[in-house]
């Protein structure tokens, strides 16, 4: 059984998407399940987990409303800035049985320290309280700093850092990215999403970037290492069977026990996914 954990749906007559302009036109439109499904079929994948893309409850209904056996899990959005809102969101989201996390679009918030603020320390605590994940959208080093903090802080919360922290794919220097993944990985309830592969500037290439790859399986171990289609983002670069041609070749040089840690058992664990509806 193959898990793609982190995959995108939206409805433009239904949600609104502030971040899809013209300068994103190929996606720039409704995305629904019945488009990806037969793509996840032929790559095998037999469950997913639906990741929110607008900090509003409408894009997260609209996960919730999807009917597949194949949707695993459903990381939502609640408004971390006012906690007591934020419970009665998850009491909400609570009543669906495939909820098992939050996400922010924290790369959208002009304060890289917005994770540091005091009323999102108090809602992420409220996570760790339901047994509940976070996704953090490491786009700038500090985002991987906060989530150094958080970890610490907060050490029953299950973070999981979307698309490998962002690696400097072509840089001189992997740094500051490869020291604080090793840093983050030194936090037994961190995960790490191996996901977004294609957009982070070499596309198809595996060679540009296995060795950010490499660094985050020595670091994390196939155990918290979890796979992510990023479909339909990652259409921008290639698409779906080219992704995960992609991945299949980047683990290729995995034992079959770690591979199915990547591809299935790490989400389960992250995620707390639930069995497998019929």
């Amino acid at each position: 059984m193959t898990v793609d954990a982190h995959l995108h749906l939206w409805d433009l007559d239904r949600v609104a998407y502030p971040w899809l302009t013209d300068a994103l036109a190929p996606i720039n439109r409704t995305f629904a399940f019945g488009e990806v499904r037969p793509q996840l079929e032929e790559a095998g994948v037999d469950r997913v987990v639906l990741v929110q893309a607008a900090n509003s409850v409408e894009d997260s209904a609209a996960m919730f409303a999807v009917s597949s056996p194949m949707v695993a899990g459903v990381v939502a959005w609640v408004d971390l800035l006012d906690p007591e809102l934020a419970a009665r969101q998850l009491d909400e989201w609570s009543l669906h049985p495939s909820f098992v996390g939050v996400r922010h679009l924290i790369h959208d918030e002009p304060d890289a320290d917005w994770l540091a603020r005091p009323d999102v320390r108090a809602s992420l605590a409220l996570l760790a309280a339901r047994g509940l994940s976070f996704d953090v959208i490491g786009v700038l080093p500090r985002h991987l700093e906060h989530a150094v903090s958080i970890a610490d802080e907060l050490p029953s919360l299950r973070l999981v850092i979307d698309h490998l922290g962002t690696p400097p794919v072509g840089a001189a220097s992997a740094e500051p990215w490869a020291g604080l993944l090793t840093a983050l990985s030194q936090r037994p309830n961190v995960w790490l999403k191996l996901s977004g592969l294609t957009t982070l500037g070499a596309g198809s290439d595996a060679a540009r970037l296995r060795p950010y790859v490499e660094h985050a399986l020595d670091a994390f171990g196939a155990a918290r290492v979890l796979y992510g289609g990023d479909w339909p983002v990652s259409t921008l670069a290639a698409p779906y069977a080219d992704t995960w041609t992609l991945t299949q070749d980047l683990l290729a040089d995995l034992s079959a026990p770690e591979r199915a840690d990547v591809l299935t058992h790490a989400a389960e664990r992250a995620y707390r996914l639930p069995p497998k509806r019929d």
